[in-house]
């Protein structure tokens, strides 16, 4: 197995860091798989991930070769500049957003070896050659707590249980449409609490403060969001367009109801009514009959929820994306 670097040239911590943090150990496992990241941008991915640093990279790459698997424009960029110089890479680039490419980032990817894609949806918009490898969850880490109103109450959260969005905070994720479905609900449940855990940028954030109320907690971006999936009942995503969002698959590995848009992949991921609830995206009425139908009863969202735990023990592990990536690496390096 060749080196496989996965750089990370980004300040803050995004679902693509996430996604690294997941599939590179699982990489490293199959053979020789390491993530580089830029000194210069702030380290924010976790100190337990197997390193490489720029010098050996570009002695590696000289001497046997490498494969460099971008996740970002700016990552397949360093790439391309590594090898116009003399690095002999191949570059492999994961597509996760669900629009069309740009036109520079359609540049950038005709001059990719590989081009990977998270869903058939993205590999449509993307127009070009494109393999799909949907993401994969570590299970070893994401599973349902013993005891998940044990788990919610040491969050401080208040009420009993647990209903929420875990993601970045910002319009297109739908948390304005959750914040309104619940507000029509909330008096009618008042041993739930909901909450928004997740970063917000400058610019939403006036947006975000005006959702918040007693019963609507803003959290703010966690180090580590395992513990809010472990300690919600039900876990909404409410987006207007997505790629394929790992917090969804968390959130079923780890045993939350998990209430959907009708988005990308994710009616093919939920059983409607037997491991998660799906809806239309923007429709705050339909979100509202289905919280009101949870939240009256506990007991319902959690065996929902194991049921979700229990199918993403066979579908969504990380290992099937692995050996799926592994088996393009091998390829390319021939």
């Amino acid at each position: 197995m060749p080196l496989v670097v996965h750089p990370h040239l980004h300040r803050r911590r995004t679902g693509v860091t996430a996604h690294v943090e997941s599939v590179v150990p699982a990489l490293a496992r199959l053979g020789d798989a390491r993530v580089l990241e830029s000194r210069l941008t702030g380290k924010v991915l976790a100190k337990a991930l197997p390193r490489v640093g720029w010098r050996e990279v570009w002695k590696r790459s000289r001497r046997s070769g490498a494969v460099w698997h971008a996740h970002r424009n700016i990552e397949l960029l360093a790439g391309l500049l590594l090898r116009a110089i003399g690095a002999r890479l191949k570059l492999v680039f994961t597509r996760h957003a669900s629009h069309r490419p740009s036109l520079v980032t359609r540049f950038l990817l005709r001059r990719a070896d590989r081009v990977v894609s998270l869903t058939r949806p993205i590999a449509d918009a993307v127009g070009l050659p494109s393999m799909v490898v949907a993401h994969g969850v570590d299970l070893e880490r994401f599973h349902p707590p013993a005891d998940r109103d044990a788990a919610w109450r040491s969050l401080l959260a208040g009420g009993r249980y647990g209903v929420g969005v875990i993601g970045r905070v910002r319009p297109a994720k739908g948390q304005g449409d959750f914040a309104r479905a619940f507000e029509s609900v909330a008096p009618r449940f008042r041993d739930w609490q909901a909450v928004l855990v997740g970063a917000c940028l400058a610019g939403d954030r006036a947006w975000a403060n005006a959702l918040a109320t007693p019963r609507l907690a803003l959290i703010g971006e966690q180090p580590d969001a395992l513990p809010w999936y472990q300690g919600l009942t039900v876990l909404v995503q409410p987006s207007h367009a997505e790629g394929l969002s790992l917090a969804f698959l968390e959130g079923l590995a780890a045993g939350c109801c998990v209430v959907a848009t009708r988005v990308s992949d994710f009616p093919s991921l939920i059983d409607h009514g037997r491991t998660g609830f799906l809806f239309a995206p923007g429709d705050v009425d339909g979100l509202a009959e289905i919280l009101s139908l949870l939240l009256a009863d506990p007991a319902l969202a959690q065996r929902i929820g194991q049921a979700a735990a229990q199918e993403a023990r066979t579908r969504f592990g990380v290992e099937r994306e692995a050996a799926a990536l592994s088996a393009i690496y091998r390829e390319l390096a021939g």
